[in-house]
């Protein structure tokens, strides 16, 4: 009995002291589900009045992203509430150096994957030895992907002090390498920025390699536009970069601090380098801004800042030899590959009936090499539109006369025209088999040149397999080099038709001219109606539905004009009259100038949607936040659309927005009550009363109508 309770004291007395005594430093993680968060030292223990190293670490779902300092556009930075031991001090959060995160028309900057964020902490002269400093923070992030979502948790730390400090085995080394990785002032660095118009920020940097990928991250978030390029430049002496005004009114006049990133090759290496700068008002530094940058294809604003005249991402202004083969070999191929995307076959089917034509004359070989000439001058021709504006500053690619909606309308109704010409509604010379002949209303010869012409006009909205090696070498190239990729382009996509031509045995199986052809055209009507579609849809996208309902009516208009041209002089002149007024009434959205009009909101409140529910009116609740991504998207591609703004006024819909962008306890349970941890959120109450109707996370104009429709009915 006594060996038990002594047994028992000691058990007693083990546990006390395993209690009291201090231990390893422990962490205690929290699990979002999107983000993991905790604590770690890099110290296994503290001694009185040491400096040391505390680092958070997430752990981010794939596919979502937290965010910087400065998140950009849109979002909210990471935040810690601490509670430290009495005499502790602890430092701010160390911010890595970002990365840009695109999305739609905005530009945001944070994390993905793990991240560690430094913060320095001194514990006091007095720290009670033999004891664990326990530390807590209260952690806030939003955590975004299509929807955001703020979170929070408590993280706790536990650290001993003892009279002699020691490092963690672990997290010693991860927090130096953390901590080199951060921004921070170079030696040999200076900094100015510039007032302009555009302001522009010079950056000197002593030693500097070959550059590629740079941008400037401000500290500040109203300083400057974060969505608009910053055009970059290198010199031997460093780089310089547009700042695109803010909404501070006196950029170039005041200092500026932010970070730039780069990365830098040296020894044939690349190395991602980050250096905190803080620029102050001045002429701008020379040797800075010799030529544009470079980017690679993988850079997140690769896109947004291509520049004319910039470097390969290589670094090299030129292709060497065998990079100069290679992307004509992909020239070639990507060429040859075009023949079978849709854009190219409604035109190829009417060629291949020509060619059926052709082939029973002995025109065969002829009209090959017009069609030969026609690809090719059309390509070196776009190749020499592309040098031009690119020349003037222009960021261009492939297909880029169809960023431009009068184009678009153009095309459009082209294809339009061919496909009436095709059935039948209309007729240009004597022969119908080929288009090109049609269009310019002459015989085969000059038709089978404008086929080919007509050919590379269609291929224009396709990028076929391997063209954007291709095209990608062209877009930084010399005007000699961009027309020779260019003529392999068009060599590629010639090629096939033009050997057929010269191919007797395959032109023995072709049929006799007959009936068969008059059938075989009309079918092929269909082909060309459907680019015409095709074309009106990039063209809503472009201008939205107005643009597309002008392009309608200005086609109905032309097809009038065609068929009751038929019956004479007076009918055609009236066909003529309709188009003109037709064109004078729709022009606008066909060349992108129509005007948008915002949508009205008051405040929301679940009181405000009551009283309007009672006085019988429907409302539209839009619950957004400034740092939410997709309500930016949404609001800016379907709220503002200018038939929405007409729909909501015609019915009488209240429109009530739920501002989140700081935490608001009563938009938290609303969002709780359907079912949703952020937003956006969209709700429609129908002017009876009742529950709302939960809309998707992503809207277009047209769902938004078809809901305004089905709620007043």
């Amino acid at each position: 009995m006594q060996v038990g309770r002594a047994l028992a004291l000691a058990l007693i007395g083990l546990a006390a002291l395993f209690v009291t005594a201090p231990g390893p430093a422990l962490a205690q993680p929290v699990d979002t589900g999107n983000v993991v968060g905790e604590l770690h030292s890099a110290r296994a223990a503290v001694a009185p009045g040491e400096r040391f190293t505390i680092l958070l670490r997430t752990q981010i779902r794939e596919g979502w992203h937290t965010y910087w300092r400065n998140p950009g556009d849109s979002g909210e930075a990471t935040d810690l509430a601490w509670t430290a031991p009495p005499g502790f001090e602890v430092g701010p959060l160390q911010w890595p150096a970002p990365e840009p995160a695109p999305f739609a028309n905005i530009v945001n900057f944070g994390y993905h994957g793990e991240i560690l964020y430094p913060i320095e902490v001194t514990a006091p002269a007095n720290a009670p030895v033999g004891q664990n400093a326990s530390f807590s923070a209260d952690a806030y992030w939003l955590v975004c992907a299509d929807i955001c979502i703020p979170e929070q948790g408590t993280l706790t730390l536990n650290i001993p002090v003892e009279a002699q400090g020691r490092d963690d085995p672990v997290w010693a080394p991860r927090a130096e390498q953390a901590i080199a990785a951060l921004p921070r002032p170079a030696p040999g660095v200076s900094a100015v920025i510039s007032a302009g118009a555009p302001a522009r920020l010079s950056v000197a940097i002593a030693d500097l390699g070959d550059v590629r990928n740079p941008h400037f991250f401000t500290y500040d978030r109203d300083v400057m536009a974060h969505s608009e390029p910053q055009h970059p430049r290198v010199g031997d002496a460093g780089m310089s970069f547009t700042i695109p005004a803010g909404i501070a009114e006196n950029i170039g006049e005041a200092p500026i601090e932010g970070v730039i990133t780069f990365e830098e090759r040296r020894d044939g290496v690349w190395t991602h380098r980050a250096i905190e700068i803080a620029a102050q008002p001045g002429s701008a530094l020379s040797g800075t801004d010799a030529r544009a940058a470079a980017f690679t294809d993988d850079y997140a604003l690769a896109e947004l800042e291509y520049q004319p005249g910039g470097e390969a991402a290589g670094g090299g202004a030129a292709l060497t030899p065998m990079a100069l083969i290679a992307a004509l070999g992909l020239a070639l191929l990507a060429g040859l590959v075009l023949n079978i995307m849709p854009c190219v076959l409604p035109v190829l089917s009417v060629k291949a009936l020509a060619f059926a034509h052709g082939s029973q004359t002995g025109n065969a070989r002829r009209h090959g090499v017009l069609f030969l000439l026609g690809v090719m001058a059309t390509f070196l021709a776009l190749a020499g539109l592309l040098i031009a504006l690119r020349a003037g500053g222009e960021a261009l690619g492939w297909g880029f006369q169809l960023q431009t909606p009068w184009v678009i309308s153009a095309l459009a109704l082209l294809f339009f025209v061919i496909g009436l010409n095709l059935l039948g509604v209309f007729e240009f010379g004597a022969g119908l088999q080929n288009v090109g002949g049609d269009l310019a209303g002459k015989g085969g010869d000059t038709g089978a040149f404008f086929t080919g012409a007509l050919a590379v006009v269609a291929a224009t909205p396709c990028t076929a397999p391997f063209m954007s090696g291709a095209v990608g070498a062209v877009l930084t190239q010399s005007a000699p080099v961009t027309m020779l990729i260019f003529a392999f382009l068009a060599l590629g996509f010639a090629l096939p038709l033009t050997l057929l031509h010269f191919a007797p045995g395959l032109q023995r199986l072709i049929p006799k001219p007959g009936p068969w052809m008059d059938k075989f055209k009309n079918v092929l009507a269909f082909p060309m109606l459907a680019t015409a579609a095709l074309l009106a849809w990039v063209l809503a996208e472009q201008t939205g539905s107005a643009g597309a309902l002008a392009l309608m009516l200005l086609a109905l208009a032309i097809a009038f004009a065609f068929f009751v041209a038929r019956w004479g002089r007076v009918w055609m002149a009236v066909g003529a009259i309709v188009i003109a007024i037709t064109g004078v009434v729709s022009w606008r959205p066909l060349v992108g100038a129509e005007s948008v009009q915002a949508l009205a909101s008051e405040p929301w409140s679940s009181e405000r949607v009551a009283a309007l529910q009672a006085d019988g009116q429907a409302v539209f609740v839009n619950f957004t936040a400034a740092w939410c991504v997709t309500c930016k998207v949404n609001e800016g591609a379907a709220l503002s659309s200018q038939r929405v703004a007409q729909a909501f006024a015609d019915e009488d819909i209240a429109y009530l927005k739920g501002d989140w962008t700081n935490r608001d306890d009563a938009i938290a349970a609303a969002l709780a009550e359907h079912g949703r941890a952020g937003v956006p959120l969209y709700l429609f109450y129908p002017a009876g009363g009742g529950s709302p109707e939960v809309l998707p996370q992503l809207l277009t104009e047209g769902l938004i109508l078809d809901v305004i429709a089905g709620g007043s009915q």
